[in-house]
């Protein structure tokens, strides 16, 4: 499945980087509604890849399509019809991109259970278990710590690099899907996928420092904080799982 990024929306603006106990509870509450957002997709996957009725709902119906593509479409359809994005809005929006891509993620837990192999379409062989998607967690949520600690605490702007950062990543969405018509190539296959990892890694920081700065910048308006909580969880959320995908399919193929 494609991998995402990005969505709404991005300032330039830098703020007052002083620590204060609102700015800290700002993030708190933007970690907290990832976490949330992460332990609901865990579980959501857990049932799709152990449960049968489920496992031949989502994955043996029509049904796949619309988990498969349908964060995408979600992501492109919010740069038109959200131009005033409202925490309502940004919400729901959040938690369908939560539950999707959750449940996409069964697979890979369907796989362990049965523990039966496959090849991707470049030819690599893949085999996991339980332990491997366990290390591949850690690692992930030990790389996206270190990475948003070094956003937060940078005094370098990142916003240059950031916005370059969304539009390199939404290219190699394009050329994930080019794959689909090209000849397979194993080559190709882990160069796009290398470049999602590192794309998400630099946007987990540059995500970091938007919303520290924009706090500032948004500070005492409500509405404008609750919009930002659910993006910045939403763009958290949308790396971490593009970072959890690369180093578990890694993991996968020297098992």
């Amino acid at each position: 499945m494609a991998d995402y990024q990005f969505a709404q929306s991005r300032t330039g603006a830098v703020g007052d980087t002083s620590t204060d106990v609102g700015l800290r509870k700002f993030m708190l509450g933007v970690y907290n509604k990832l976490t949330l957002g992460i332990a609901l997709a865990g579980l959501l996957a857990f049932v799709a890849g152990t449960v049968p009725a489920v496992t031949q709902l989502v994955f043996g119906t029509p049904l796949v399509y619309v988990v498969q593509w349908g964060p995408i479409a979600l992501l492109v359809g919010s740069m038109f019809f959200m131009k005033n994005p409202s925490p309502l809005g940004t919400g729901i929006m959040y938690w369908s991109i939560v539950t999707l891509l959750g449940l996409g993620l069964g697979v890979w837990v369907a796989m362990a259970e049965s523990s039966t192999g496959f090849a991707t379409r470049g030819g690599t062989n893949m085999s996991l278990t339980y332990v491997t998607i366990a290390k591949a967690f850690l690692i992930t949520a030990s790389a996206f710590a270190a990475l948003s600690l070094w956003g937060y605490t940078t005094k370098r702007n990142l916003s240059g690099i950031g916005n370059f950062a969304v539009m390199a990543l939404w290219g190699v969405v394009a050329l994930s899907l080019l794959n689909f018509i090209l000849p397979p190539s194993g080559m190709f296959e882990w160069i796009i996928m290398g470049a999602v990892f590192l794309l998400s890694a630099v946007l987990v920081a540059t995500e970091t420092q938007h919303l520290k700065n924009g706090y500032y910048q948004y500070a005492g308006d409500a509405r404008s904080l609750a919009v930002m909580t659910n993006w910045g969880a939403l763009n958290f959320f949308i790396s971490f799982v593009n970072m959890f995908r690369i180093v578990l399919m890694l993991l996968a193929s020297r098992e």
